[in-house]
């Protein structure tokens, strides 16, 4: 088994090596001219000085998170092996987010100097760091923990580094995306709707501080979640290990249930490399088909050593079904998100259309596409849960939720890959931005814009996987939460569980008021600030004055900040009320709501919010009266009600859902040990 791990382990250091190559590489290409250094420099330090004032509240919460652990539970391994968790989630998102700053202004240059090709290859490769820093940090601290521990701690104890990871997630992903919707959307109704002026001029005072939230909330943020993601789904398969071996009747040993998960990662790893370096351009092709290819065969290499190995280390083929249902429907997940996403297809065009008679209009039909996106996705995890299930009871009894587990591990497996198409979205809307604010020629904004729209549909693939493996592994991970707390079944005849299924029906919509809300009130500072600068100097229009950009960057700071914590500490706080007051059986109750209303609203609000987005890109490049007209106008406000669907709310409910469950099994004997007091 330590040897097995030790691989792992290797591969882990190998992503991360190449990861470096890669940001080396970023950092030696051309950084362009005087100006787009100066803005890039912005934007640069406004992400930093973020990061930093995060990171500080962050401390604070890993402190009084890792005392309670282990005064509570009265266990050192599991308190440190949450600091882990926590330190590598943020390692995370800051190893990314600094690429990142590198890399967009490198990729507007590549875009005036060369082309698409070129400007593809930087912005791409600017998010492959990010990806390989998410797979290679997290294969590496597990793989350290298997290697350093015996069997028995790592199933008892694991939980604490998932928790510390889904902790950090969920702040990063909640500070992050208050911070940028709050510019994006100042920027957008105060600039293009009121002033008239287009994206990322230069005049709007908000303009660096949207800039610098794409890195904070969509690289920094995002970064953290799919890391969040990643190991918990590992985590899962190697808690469930036990209840495998157990049921196998002795085809295979828990050491090696444990370790097959581990195993599977490192494939995914060597798959992504494979991925992303396969990944190229050509001059007036579609940019999605060159990432969408490197994902094909990342997922390919996947599922042909997914069979070699279920067989030599499991002794049957059944969990590489299970391996390849969890990928296939992450990748039909992704395609359902495309269609409903993309400009290419009828929703988004019908979106736009709707946006002739304005923006009422523009926010019903997006709120419908978003509701109709979720059938399909639902129908493929239904689908996918169910062969996993059924293929993994064939090898005994009992079995069938380690499958389940294997699922998420083989869905999110090709986290490099995944992460690395999903990041480079955000870099080629930076590198957009640098071009419009350093005046480069029209040519160079086209080649960003239409990067971009494609970055758009990445991104929004990107949360469908997070989305879908958060149905899978909170699935897995609410069976560990059953097997500490000895609950074999949970009955809907009771009350208390009734009372628990509602609470945690309850619970996204709560947590969605919340962060919405959040958007709501630090926007609304943001216009007034952008309203006040114009009105008090009419040379900021003129171009003749230069806008404050750094008290708009203070002012989306201090809102985040502030507006995150509740959110943030509400996931940790109802797990924990309902066990301590309800009791174990409520709380499963709670945990089966939250999973269903939670990945249906996240898959809502996700794709609408992305579907809005490019219905508005799709008519500035010239359909429905172009920039400019009524019918952009609409659009620019359904895109900015979807902004914090997509990148705030949306997103930060699949961490929600998961960091509830594996708050639910840290702490699970303390619950039993209580039983509720008015059990």
């Amino acid at each position: 088994m330590k040897l097995l791990a030790l691989i792992a382990l290797c591969a882990a250091v190998l992503g991360l090596v190449v990861a470096v190559f890669l940001a080396t590489w970023i950092r030696k290409s051309p950084a362009g001219n005087d100006r787009m250094r100066e803005i890039s420099g912005f934007i640069r330090e406004g992400a930093f000085a973020f990061l930093k004032r995060e990171y500080k509240i962050m401390a604070i919460v890993i402190v009084v998170l890792a005392l309670l652990i282990g005064f509570g539970l009265q266990s050192v391994t599991t308190a440190i092996l949450y600091v882990f968790g926590a330190l590598l989630s943020v390692l995370a998102g800051f190893f990314g987010m600094n690429v990142a700053t590198l890399g967009n202004v490198r990729t507007a240059n590549a875009a005036s100097q060369s082309g698409m090709n070129s400007a593809l290859k930087i912005a791409f490769r600017s998010g492959a760091v990010m990806g390989l820093a998410v797979s290679g940090l997290g294969l590496f601290g597990l793989s350290v923990i298997v290697v350093a521990l015996d069997l028995g701690t790592v199933v008892q104890c694991v939980t604490g580094f998932g928790f510390g990871a889904s902790s950090m997630a969920l702040f990063g992903r909640v500070g992050g995306g208050i911070y940028t919707k709050a510019a994006d959307v100042g920027a957008d109704l105060v600039g293009k709707v009121e002033a008239g002026i287009p994206e990322d001029d230069p005049r709007n005072p908000a303009v660096i501080a949207d800039n610098v939230g794409d890195n904070v909330g969509d690289v920094a943020g995002m970064g953290s979640d799919l890391y969040e993601s990643y190991v918990g789904s590992i985590i899962s398969a190697i808690t469930l290990a036990a209840v495998a071996a157990g049921a196998s009747g002795g085809v295979f040993d828990e050491a090696t249930a444990a370790i097959f998960p581990l195993i599977m990662a490192a494939v995914g790893i060597l798959s992504s490399l494979i991925g992303i370096f396969l990944v190229r351009g050509k001059e007036g092709s579609d940019p999605a088909k060159a990432l969408n290819l490197g994902t094909y065969i990342a997922s390919g290499c996947v599922i042909i050593v997914s069979i070699i190995l279920s067989k030599a280390m499991l002794g049957s083929y059944a969990f590489a079904i299970a391996i390849i249902a969890g990928l296939a429907v992450g990748v039909a997940i992704g395609k359902i998100t495309e269609i409903y996403t993309s400009d290419a297809y009828g929703s988004v065009k019908k979106i736009a259309e709707q946006s002739q008679t304005g923006s009422a209009t523009t926010i019903i039909s997006g709120l419908g596409v978003g509701m109709m996106s979720t059938v399909w996705p639902i129908i493929c995890i239904a689908i996918g849960i169910f062969a996993a299930y059924y293929a993994s009871e064939t090898v005994g009894e009992g079995m069938g939720m380690y499958g389940i587990a294997l699922a998420a591990v083989g869905m999110l497996s090709t986290t490099g890959m995944t992460v690395a198409v999903d990041a480079y979205g955000p870099v080629s809307d930076n590198a957009g931005g640098i071009a419009e604010m350093a005046e480069l020629p029209h040519e160079v904004r086209e080649i960003t814009d239409k990067l971009d729209s494609v970055g758009n549909t990445t991104a929004a693939i990107g949360k469908g996987f997070a989305i879908g493996s958060a149905a899978l592994t909170a699935l897995a991970l609410f069976a560990s939460y059953a097997a500490v707390t000895g609950l074999s079944a949970i009955s809907l005849l009771n009350p208390i569980v009734i009372i628990g299924l509602f609470i945690g029906a309850m619970l996204p919509f709560m947590f969605s008021a919340f962060t919405m809300n959040s958007v709501g009130r630090a926007a609304n500072q943001m216009i007034e600030e952008v309203r006040r600068q114009f009105r008090a100097d009419d040379g900021i229009l003129a171009g003749t004055t230069k806008p404050d950009y750094a008290h708009c960057v203070d002012i989306s700071t201090q809102a985040a900040l502030k507006e995150m914590v509740v959110p943030g500490l509400m996931a940790v706080i109802a797990p924990l009320a309902v066990g301590i007051i309800l009791g174990p059986e409520a709380l499963g109750g709670m945990l089966a709501g939250a999973l269903a209303a939670g990945v249906l609203l996240a898959l809502m609000m996700a794709n609408a919010g992305g579907a809005w987005d490019n219905a508005k890109k799709f008519i500035e490049g010239g359909h429905y009266g172009g920039k400019g007209s009524d019918a952009h106008k609409a659009a620019v406000v359904g895109d900015t009600v979807g902004d914090p669907f997509k990148d705030t709310s949306g997103p930060s409910i699949n961490i929600l859902i998961k960091l509830m469950t594996i708050v639910s099994v840290v702490f699970a004997p303390l619950f039993v040990h209580i039983g509720g007091l008015l059990g």
